[in-house]
């Protein structure tokens, strides 16, 4: 099965973006527009893309003049008579796309492949509208789509296999990762970035930390490019509120997807992020507006401090204290600050456990990143002077510090908990294979690396414990473990493997 014309339906952003990768990738490239004179201004605006990278030496004028020579902006919907392949990027609404592919069915004949680039509506209910499903797929890219090097490629329940094998020659020809993930809500990308939305929600409702320190935290601790909220003000609360609904819906109330009551106000206020200049924080020239932050505690040499000898840095804490010129105590008894380390826990139970005084107790996530950022974890009742000791102890050798209150796996072991939960559930469920889960998260979501990769580096088992704490403390079946997860922690498999991911 051949690809080699192309036809782009719709002319806005995504659309001249799909004209553009393809014509550059030497395919012939028709675009056409309900709208008048809309196809021919995104050909327009290609071809001025196009000018300004000959300019710059990214193509020979010889390049750029072939590249526009391959597209070209149709008037009617019958000038496509002829294209292997029709991509509709038009408006999310599915009788809408419904009437384009039947029209689109009679006009391009038996063998041509229909491609809808929506991200929200099921390929199924698409094609079912068509007399012939099973040449019907999702091809959903991301914007902007000649950067965004990965393209999610959908097989509807009918789908032909030589269409999914079509579909990602096209892509990667084109210099994208193709990722074939099954017909379901969220597809692949959205689907997984679940994680990170909405348990950095769930952790601004239970007032653990804020807005801006969950933000900090990953990006500094965890090395991601943004934190959730961050991402929630670039993509546009107004858009992500309805992907988050739709998706929960859409799995029947899932609880590993449960929204935020945090959205609904906010959108209602119009805080969308940065199209409004205010979201979670306030824009100026699209800039984002950074808040004051508290200075750090001055050191009381004058306190002592006593270190958990089951502490995961007990060794690297203990310097810490030594550093600050500080007591180290030999007993809980004798110190006027605990401070503990531990996985999938919080501080009130573990000090309920280890028969600590709460009240002179902070604690430390484990977590690797101590050198970037540290997070110091209060209990209800952590007295302000031991914070401060503690806080002022944990500064030293200039690393930055996040202090939070008391919560079940801190920030990061939470979020990155949550995070590979859910990637393990999509290969549990068939919907994408490892590899493609990994790409697709990596390329389509900007993580440091792919969600499977994260709890391999993180430890299976740790992963596992923080879910399971988080399930039993909390009594959230959102937290409860997926069993492809457990399975190969049990077996001591890696999260990468595919021959697991068959098991």
């Amino acid at each position: 099965m051949s690809i080699q014309r192309i036809a782009v339906i719709g002319a806005g952003t995504m659309g001249r973006g799909i004209v553009q990768l393809f014509a550059q990738a030497g395919y012939s490239v028709r675009c056409y527009d309900a709208v008048e004179g809309a196809a021919q201004k995104a050909i327009e605006f290609v071809r001025e893309l196009i000018e300004r990278a000959v300019a710059k030496q990214r193509y020979s004028p010889d390049e750029g003049a072939a590249i526009i020579a391959r597209m070209s902006a149709c008037l009617q919907l019958e000038e496509l008579v002829g294209c292997d392949l029709a991509i509709e990027a038009v408006v999310e609404n599915l009788e809408v796309k419904r009437e384009l592919f039947r029209r689109l069915e009679a006009l391009l004949g038996e063998k041509a492949i229909l491609a809808s680039n929506t991200s929200s509506l099921m390929i199924a209910e698409i094609a079912a509208g068509c007399s012939r499903p099973q040449r019907v797929a999702g091809l959903h890219f991301f914007n902007p789509v000649p950067l965004m090097k990965v393209a999610e490629v959908i097989a509807a329940v009918r789908t032909e296999p030589a269409v999914i094998s079509a579909l990602t020659t096209a892509v990667e020809a084109a210099g994208h990762r193709a990722v074939v993930a099954a017909d379901q809500p969220g597809f692949l990308v959205n689907h997984a970035g679940r994680g990170l939305y909405t348990e950095g929600l769930r952790i601004l409702e239970e007032q653990v930390a804020s807005a801006e320190d969950v933000d900090t935290l990953m990006r500094e601790a965890a090395g991601f490019r943004m934190g959730p909220f961050e991402l929630l003000d670039l993509t546009g609360l107004d858009v992500s509120g309805k992907v988050m609904e739709s998706i929960y819906q859409q799995f029947y109330q899932e609880p590993r997807f449960r929204p935020s009551p945090l959205v609904a106000p906010r959108i209602a206020a119009g805080l969308y992020g940065r199209k409004t200049s205010e979201g979670w924080y306030r824009y100026t020239d699209n800039q984002k507006q950074a808040n004051e932050r508290t200075g750090v505690p001055a050191i009381n040499a004058e306190l002592s401090v006593w270190v958990d000898p089951a502490a995961s840095d007990y060794e690297r804490l203990q310097g810490l204290v030594l550093e600050a010129a500080m007591e180290s105590a030999a007993s809980p008894a004798a110190a006027d600050v605990l401070v503990v380390q531990f996985w999938g826990n919080d501080l009130a139970r573990y000090c309920a456990e280890q028969g600590l005084d709460a009240s002179r107790a902070v604690a430390v996530d484990p977590l690797p990143g101590l050198d970037r950022r540290r997070t110091l974890m209060l209990s209800s009742i952590t007295r302000a002077v031991v914070r401060d000791a503690a806080w002022a102890m944990l500064a030293g050798q200039d690393v930055p510090v996040t202090v939070i209150n008391d919560s079940v796996g801190f920030v990061l072991q939470r979020v990155l908990a949550s995070i590979v939960n859910i990637a393990a559930d999509i290969a549990q469920r068939g919907i994408a294979s490892v590899a493609d889960i990994e790409d697709a998260v990596r390329l389509g979501l900007g993580y440091p690396r792919g969600p499977l990769s994260l709890g391999d580096a993180l430890g299976g088992q740790r992963v596992l414990t923080i879910l399971q704490g988080l399930h039993r403390l909390t009594g959230d079946p959102r937290y409860r473990p997926s069993p492809w997860l457990a399975r190969r922690v049990a077996l001591g498999q890696s999260l990468l493997s595919e021959e697991a991911a068959r098991q």
